[in-house]
């Protein structure tokens, strides 16, 4: 029995809808105090309640934006899979991203929760496990040309049959990764956070009755529908398109990928195009299937409107056209995905920000960081039997300027907001790692009227290892990102073995199975948020408590904001600005700064080789992209890249927007 909200008494449906948003942060509850592994206790879990169509009736308050929209396809996957043949006590496992899941990792445990012998829906509990097989530790094979190089594919199976485990099926998916008593631990961890859901909806059932339980399933969902639709009434039509860049197809030489919006607002419904997107799949694992790119536009959307729960309600007002199957947004069979979360998935959430700046300006927010994991497995040479380990590692980083205000400083990313920083002390007792540094990256905040958040620098030693590898999944080391209405750019991703030592290597920001020694210094920058604004209109009062809160360089300050500061006494972090230089120093900016984005790149990157210009001069003053170990030029991603520039922040300068203003340059196109 379905209803709308209309049919229950006010005070009950609160109640009610509150209360499944507390049921699944129950379920949240129950598996961080009982998980296994330390990725799922860092938080890269999330939960979700659904009918019996499968349909979301609720989500719970700090799930993962990654998850958001895909947790109802796992249920009706499920439901198709096994049609009558769902009974009491059942729990059925899924990890299967060609039926809507993210990538293998995010494996979903669903429960089917009956009150008596009558199915009223599903609990579902996603936990990311550390390792599903494949070729790599933690089974992110950048190098994949297929889903079996990535690791266990697991189509929806009954892993418990009324109540009984079924220790065999267990067993067997677990033998298939290198972590698999971690496994079975996270198995039930997930298993009993959904037997809480079922136990707490049957609780409702006997204090409301069964009629008002299910009827207000339905109206939990058609509040949502209502409550969205309004929002959207309220705005104004119009058709804004964008895009956004991958690094590279590995396949095809050098060059961005493009990932293309295009936003409609029609009435009461907000529609998403991805159509024009790069058309085929590229040769690496940063492709999304459809449930990844569907969860992108719905967690872009969503962070619009933070008042309005998330449930399938939202779904029926929030549209998607991905194209046809086999783009690198709707990736088909065999195609691998583990990396979607660093590729489309986090452009596509950028892109969706972007296009509601020109809708809502006031909430308008610059690109922030790429999501990256870091992973080295191998065997522990601290004990006896040198034990398996994998270190799985994701670095906080800056979000981009706001309209009016700074970006947050090491934030988790957009991804997922909630993800936990990893206390170092477990990663050093599960791991064979010493950190040797964690801090803020000065200069690392996009330039702008208001600067981007700062990214966070972190260095590891490998203390005593054996047959050990490392794996990167990340992306932005050449679509660096990006800042809005006249705002800079930040600093590229990149990982380096041994920096600074005469065996230094740079391995860039998309790689598997490199080996490593004891010994060896990783260490790896997370970028900061995109600035917003033209930097150039920043007060220089900021920018000089910017030099002395260590966030920006007194070089940079000159060169990015034109603003000269003077020290004073360091020890005191005391400095003072010297306004007659810095107006000629601004003067000066404004008069090349267009001129210097038309520079011959190769006699910027020949500079670059010869130590005379840095990694910042050839991104934020000439727009030039190399091989940031080399120096060679990337003579392709270069055009593309100064054409970001000429699009995202050239037209601004000299100029401010605010609140309600129009845009120097829309991105509307009807």
């Amino acid at each position: 029995m379905a209803g709308s909200y209309q049919d229950l008494d006010p005070v009950t449906f609160e109640v009610l809808k509150n209360a499944y948003v507390n049921i699944v942060d129950q379920m949240a509850e129950q598996i961080f105090r009982t998980c296994y592994s330390f990725v799922i206790y860092s938080r890269d879990f999330s939960s979700a309640l659904c009918d019996a169509n499968g349909d979301t009736i609720m989500q719970g308050s700090g799930d993962i934006a990654a998850h958001v929209g895909t947790l109802h396809y796992t249920a009706k996957a499920v439901i198709n899979a096994f049609k009558d043949d769902i009974h009491p006590g059942d729990v059925f496992v899924v990890n299967d991203v060609y039926q809507g899941g993210t990538h293998f990792n995010d494996t979903r445990i669903v429960r089917p929760m009956f009150y008596k012998d009558e199915l009223l829906g599903f609990a579902q509990a996603n936990g990311h496990w550390a390792d599903v097989g494949g070729a790599v530790p933690g089974s992110f094979n950048v190098n994949a040309l297929d889903h079996m190089a990535e690791g266990l594919r697991i189509t929806p199976t009954r892993v418990w049959s009324k109540g009984r485990c079924l220790d065999d099926v267990c067993n067997l998916i677990a033998s298939n990764t290198r972590a698999p008593a971690d496994i079975i631990g996270d198995m039930q961890a997930q298993a009993e956070a959904a037997k809480v859901a079922e136990q707490e909806i049957c609780r409702l059932v006997e204090k409301y009755g069964l009629d008002v339980i299910k009827t207000s399933f339905g109206a939990v969902q058609d509040y949502v529908e209502t409550l969205t639709r309004q929002r959207i009434d309220a705005l104004p039509d119009g058709v804004w398109e964008t895009e956004d860049y991958i690094d590279v197809d590995p396949g095809a030489g050098e060059g961005l990928v493009p990932i293309r919006v295009r936003m409609t607002i029609d009435g009461d419904t907000v529609h998403y195009d991805l159509s024009k997107s790069h058309p085929k799949s590229i040769r690496s694992f940063l492709n999304a299937c459809f449930g990844g790119s569907f969860a992108a536009i719905v967690a872009g959307t969503k962070m619009q409107f933070p008042e309005i729960p998330l449930n399938s309600g939202f779904y029926r007002v929030v549209t998607v056209d991905l194209g046809p199957e086999g783009s690198v947004v709707n990736a088909a069979w065999p195609t691998p995905v583990a990396g979607f979360c660093s590729g489309p998935f986090e452009k596509i959430m950028n892109s969706i920000f972007e296009l509601w700046a020109e809708v809502m300006p006031e909430r308008a927010m610059a690109c922030t960081f790429n999501l990256d994991y870091l992973l080295i497995g191998g065997r522990d040479g601290r004990e006896a039997g040198h034990k398996y380990f994998m270190w799985y590692d994701w670095m906080v980083g800056g979000w981009g300027a706001r309209n009016g205000r700074d970006g947050w400083a090491a934030t988790g990313p957009v991804f997922g907001v909630q993800l936990g920083t990893q206390p170092f002390e477990g990663q050093e007792r599960l791991a064979p790692v010493l950190t040797t540094c964690h801090e803020l990256r000065v200069d690392s905040g996009g330039p702008g009227e208001s600067r981007g958040g700062m990214g966070v620098e972190k260095g590891v030693i490998l203390t005593n290892v054996d047959r050990t590898v490392v794996s990167y999944c990340c992306d932005r080391e050449r679509s660096i990102t990006w800042g809005l209405w006249g705002g800079l750019p930040s600093i590229p991703h990149g990982v380096w073995v041994n920096q600074g030592r005469e065996n230094e290597k740079y391995l860039g920001s998309l790689f598997s199975n490199e080996p490593l020694q004891s010994g060896d210094l990783v260490s790896r920058p997370s970028a900061g948020g995109g600035g917003l604004g033209d930097p150039l209109e920043r007060d220089p009062q900021l920018v000089c408590e910017d030099v002395a809160d260590g966030y920006v360089s007194i070089a940079r300050a000159a060169l990015d904001y034109g603003v000269v500061v003077k020290e004073v006494d360091a020890d005191l972090a005391e400095y003072r600005v010297d306004h007659e230089a810095t107006l000629a120093k601004r003067a000066f900016i404004r008069a090349n700064r267009l001129k210097w984005l038309q520079v011959d790149p190769e006699e910027i990157a020949a500079k670059y080789r010869a130590g005379e210009l840095d990694m910042l001069d050839l991104i934020r003053t000439y727009g030039v992209i190399v091989n940031w170990g080399s120096g060679e030029l990337l003579r392709k991603t270069t055009e593309q890249f100064r054409a970001m520039l000429l699009r995202r922040a050239a037209p601004y300068w000299g100029k401010r927007r605010s609140p309600g203003e129009d845009a120097t340059v829309s991105l509307k196109v009807a």
